[in-house]
């Protein structure tokens, strides 16, 4: 084909123009256009790159295209699959971090040092940023939060919004970095001093750019909406008002979105009902709340702030399932046996009236230790029920090899002015337990039947792991005498090794490290195996007010239910769900990563405090750079080869840090004494000194 001796006649040749790549060919005159329409399509592609009206190969060798990575002392990094390509700070061409750019790489690179140029800076990554201002008389300077941005930018005085100097600020670049010139911006917003309340969660919502504020439309809309049904909205809906259901949440919830139920039918069998708000009745597909909840994807939980998908509203107003107030759902009824299994299912239009706002902790309570809150009085029973089928299903999913990270997350107390006055270990408790497996078995089951009606849909995937992740998780673990198998492995390994630190000291680090190692869920179009549930089926049907993919689900389900499923609308939704799959991995990436930045800096605001104190501790993981030590209530804080009093290297292929002046060797998993020594409250860093080796 053309195409093929097109490419394979440029690769590792200088750029040339396409009159000269026509003359090579020796193209005719008339069929020039035909010729440069496919040039344009390879370009199109991204086979080949125009960079100054010359066409090149980007072959992944001399010319690679990808992301650049900055770094505060100018130089960068061609982020790639294998090994990245260093950019030295002459070379960078003005690109700055998250760029888009076209690498030449030098012909004088070795097979182990890459180092090339930018020639072309093909997409500007971001053109906002979160920093601190610092004004003059005349202009001012925002300095980056983000270490990985090179510039500080110039701002002019009429520019500065009359920001003050030290005040956290969002700056537009409006021009961008040249040889020898910073870049030039205008401060949009101004978020307020460090140290004021809530301006951390802020900075960093605003540095992701997450959407904080709903659109004055948007408002607007959900304004218009009732916040009770309406007679209307009942009809062709199972009427369930009269049945004891109620919902199970932390404390400070406020969005309640599935509530459950229970009955012990006539032949021992249970009848297992799960209640997910209505969302969809109220979000219309493409209307102004619609579009603003794709844009956001789910809702971001940030400590004590909540990023909302929907409007209040609909998160804590029409679509919760309050106390005491009629609801729509869309129920799912499951019919389970004694064993376990379901053996039958419906998927309803409902109507529901919660009985009761239980928590969790209260739950917990009624089954670890037989208190009965006065919450829970009256469904002694009901609850009793719950735990038994949740038991039989957690033992089903466990048998069947699935994965079980049960292991404690953080939990930080902050006083009224949002600062952290405390962090601890908080353990997933059996009311945690009993919610997660209900949700669980009524997601697996709405998935199998929307996969055998062939339909498109949306569905939670999870696969295998990379072979080289887990040799890496083996790398680390060895010292402490652990391994997974690196071919073939199951969930059912990985839960085995769980099991083998359960209640050792390194349990938290080593379950960390193991979850580290599997591949992230995604959202996917095509159905395939959930990994760690062990699950042939998997979809995320159980939180519409919280997560798009719930919602867009909840739309062809009630579509099914009312015979809507034209193939027009099949068409629509075959179209779009690629799309919304893309969009909820992402957006949930990226609260993922903002709910990490915010532990971090509430990590470091906590430690400020601590400075001098001293903690035991565990390594977690050895670097180039340190060594990571991470202390009960699961704070981690990086110990610098420079603070310690022998000359320490890393050894790489043992993952240590072994003293050149004598035996000395620091292993992952060694317990250690350690002195907190700083904390960085602004990018979230804390430093620790090793004082002291349990080991001996």
């Amino acid at each position: 084909m053309i195409r093929e001796k097109i490419l394979e006649a440029l690769r590792g040749r200088a750029p040339m123009k396409k009159e000269a790549i026509a003359q090579k060919f020796d193209i005719k005159p008339k069929e020039k256009k035909d010729f440069y329409k496919v040039l344009d399509k390879l370009v199109k592609e991204g086979d080949l790159y125009e960079h100054k009206s010359k066409y090149l190969v980007i072959d992944g060798e001399r010319y690679r295209r990808g992301i650049f990575q900055g770094n505060e002392k100018g130089f960068g990094f061609l982020l790639q699959e294998g090994e990245d390509v260093f950019i030295p700070a002459q070379g960078t061409s003005g690109a700055i971090n998250e760029d888009e750019v076209l690498v030449k790489v030098s012909e004088e690179s070795s097979g182990h040092s890459l180092e090339g140029k930018v020639i072309e800076i093909i997409k500007r990554g971001r053109d906002r940023l979160v920093g601190t201002y610092q004004a003059n008389k005349k202009f001012g300077f925002v300095i980056s939060d983000d270490k990985k941005f090179a510039y500080d930018i110039y701002v002019a005085k009429e520019d500065s919004l009359e920001a003050k100097d030290g005040q956290k600020v969002v700056v537009k670049i409006t021009k961008w970095p040249k040889k020898d010139k910073k870049p030039e911006g205008k401060i949009i917003k101004i978020l307020g001093f460090p140290k004021e309340k809530g301006v951390d969660i802020l900075s960093i919502a605003a540095q992701l750019d997450i959407p904080m504020e709903f659109s004055k439309g948007v408002l607007s809309l959900a304004a218009k909406i009732p916040q009770e049904v309406e007679e209307k909205d009942l009809e062709g809906r199972l009427d369930l008002r009269d049945k004891t259901i109620f919902t199970i949440d932390g404390p400070d919830s406020k969005d309640f979105d599935d509530a459950v139920s229970i009955e012990i039918l006539d032949d021992g069998d249970y009848l297992l009902g799960v209640h997910i708000a209505d969302v969809a009745h109220y979000v219309k597909d493409r209307d102004l709340i619609d579009k603003e909840a794709y844009k956001r994807g789910n809702s971001v939980y940030l400590v004590d702030k909540v990023i909302p998908m929907l409007p209040v509203e609909l998160s804590n107003g029409i679509c919760s399932l309050n106390e005491g107030v009629d609801r729509l759902c869309l129920s799912v009824l499951m019919t389970i046996n004694k064993k376990g299994k379901v053996k039958s299912h419906k998927i309803a239009e409902t109507v529901i009236r919660s009985s009761k706002r239980l928590v969790y902790g209260n739950v917990s309570d009624l089954y670890e230790k037989n208190i009965v809150d006065e919450s829970l009085k009256g469904l002694e029973k009901d609850l009793l029920n719950m735990f038994d089928l949740a038991k039989k299903l957690r033992e089903n999913r466990m048998t069947r090899g699935a994965i079980d990270f049960d292991f404690p997350e953080s939990h930080i107390d902050l006083d009224e002015n949002g600062r952290p006055i405390n962090v601890t270990r908080e353990e997933r408790r059996s009311g945690n337990k009993l919610i997660e497996e209900f949700m669980i078995i009524c997601n697996e089951t709405v998935a199998e039947q929307f996969y055998w009606m062939e339909v498109p849909f949306l569905y939670r995937v999870h696969e295998e792991p990379d072979e080289e992740k887990i040799e890496s998780l083996n790398k680390m673990i060895r010292p402490l005498d652990l391994k997974l198998p690196t071919q073939n492995l199951s969930p059912r390994s990985v839960q085995e090794l769980i099991n083998k630190v359960k209640g050792k000291d390194y349990e938290l680090f080593v379950s960390s490290l193991a979850l580290r190692s599997l591949k992230k869920a995604r959202y996917s179009e095509v159905n395939s195996i959930h990994f760690g549930l062990c699950s042939k089926y998997y979809s995320h049907f159980t939180s519409p007010i919280r997560r798009y993919s719930d919602l867009a689900i909840h739309r062809v389900i009630k579509d099914s239910l009312n015979n809507s499923l034209t193939a027009k609308r099949l068409g629509y939704y075959e179209g779009i769900m690629p799309e919304i799959a893309k969009q909820t991995s992402r957006t949930e990436r990226l609260s993922q990563e903002a709910e990490r930045q915010v532990e971090s800096v509430k990590f470091a605001e906590y430690m400020e405090s601590k400075i001098g104190e001293e903690y035991l501790g565990i390594i977690s993981s050895i670097t180039s750079f340190g060594i990571f030590v991470q202390l009960y209530n699961t704070i981690e804080g990086l110990v610098s080869y420079v603070s310690l009093k022998e000359y320490f290297e890393f050894n790489e292929d043992e993952l240590t840090a072994q003293s050149r002046d004598s035996n000395k060797t620091y292993h992952i998993g060694d317990k250690v004494k350690i002195k907190v020594v700083g904390a960085d409250s602004i990018r979230g860093n804390i430093d620790f000194e090793i004082v002291g080796d349990i080991n001996g």
